[in-house]
């Protein structure tokens, strides 16, 4: 296989995998025509149609998903293996991108975030926030941090944080103006922040647990966020009440912004892990990030 046949195929993976001529070209440092160009001569070569344009969108053909099945891990790999020529430097180097919910950063990460980037000057962090359950492998991502229990077996996981619970919370001048509900079955009483993981996904139906009894309950709101963080502080401005992280509304609660209510009904949950999907060798660079980030309590 000449370079230049090695090229073409990565430039169909770009435009296959972005859906997009214009940012696959921008990714690949050439100009649009000129990808078009390269793909078309690709598929003249090979007597088959792997790319369907309209003028909106680019998507593979039923041919070209085999052929990106195929040779997507092979290229993959041989990155990964350049990538791990690392270990003949002195110090870890390299990219690393993780994709986590601004809470996981928060609470997990930012606390060893700057020893760690002091450690490892040659090294850089890439967090996309994102509570959309992102597929790492297609998104090309090195990890992603979800709940223990939500995440495939085929991955392997490291535990970064203790398990946790949420916390029901509101602010006095809430309080004062509507009484604090003594059960979750009176919150469909209540102004909720609620929160939808994902733009075409559902509104989180708030979660909780007694006496061996787990049921969810619909709140409702004006406010619906895709971020724990601003789903608290609507509650510190007395907005309505919001269910977040224990730990992360503790600052909150102990001065004053916000009480918790409902603290029996919370259930615990799995903690955080960092997960990944099996490799035969992991950069130094990634292998520092693992084992800053684990959890070691």
């Amino acid at each position: 296989m000449t370079k230049m046949k090695v090229n073409d195929l990565q430039a169909f993976l770009a435009v296959a995998r972005e859906q997009s001529f214009t940012k696959a070209a921008a990714r690949l440092d050439i100009t649009p025509s000129a990808l078009s160009h390269t793909i078309r001569a690709l598929e003249e070569r090979l007597g088959v149609r792997l790319l369907a344009r309209t003028t909106r969108n680019v998507a593979p053909t039923e041919a070209g998903e085999r052929l990106m099945r195929s040779i997507a891990p092979l290229f993959d790999q041989i990155a990964a293996e350049v990538e791990a020529l690392g270990e003949l430097r002195e110090k870890p180097a390299g990219t690393i991108r993780v994709t986590c919910s601004d809470d996981a950063i928060e609470l997990y990460l930012r606390p060893v975030l700057a020893t760690f980037l002091k450690d490892y000057p040659d090294i850089t962090l890439e967090l996309f926030v994102d509570y959309g359950f992102t597929n790492i492998v297609e998104e090309r991502f090195d990890a992603g941090i979800r709940l223990g229990e939500a995440i495939s077996k085929d991955m392997i996981a490291v535990r970064i944080s203790p398990d946790w619970r949420l916390s029901v919370v509101g602010s006095p001048a809430y309080f004062e103006r509507c009484p604090p509900p003594v059960t979750p079955y009176e919150l469909t009483n209540h102004s909720c922040a609620n929160m939808r993981h994902r733009p075409a996904g559902s509104i989180y139906a708030w979660e909780f647990a007694k006496d061996g009894k787990e049921f969810s309950v619909k709140c409702e709101g004006q406010l619906v966020f895709n971020s724990v963080i601003h789903a608290l502080n609507s509650a510190a401005d007395g907005i309505g009440l919001a269910y977040v992280p224990e730990a992360l509304a503790a600052p909150y609660i102990a001065d004053g912004r916000v009480k918790e209510v409902l603290a029996d009904w919370c259930p615990y949950f799995q903690g955080f892990h960092l997960y990944f999907p099996h490799r035969r060798q992991a950069s130094p660079a990634f292998s520092a990030f693992v084992d800053a980030v684990r959890y070691r309590g």
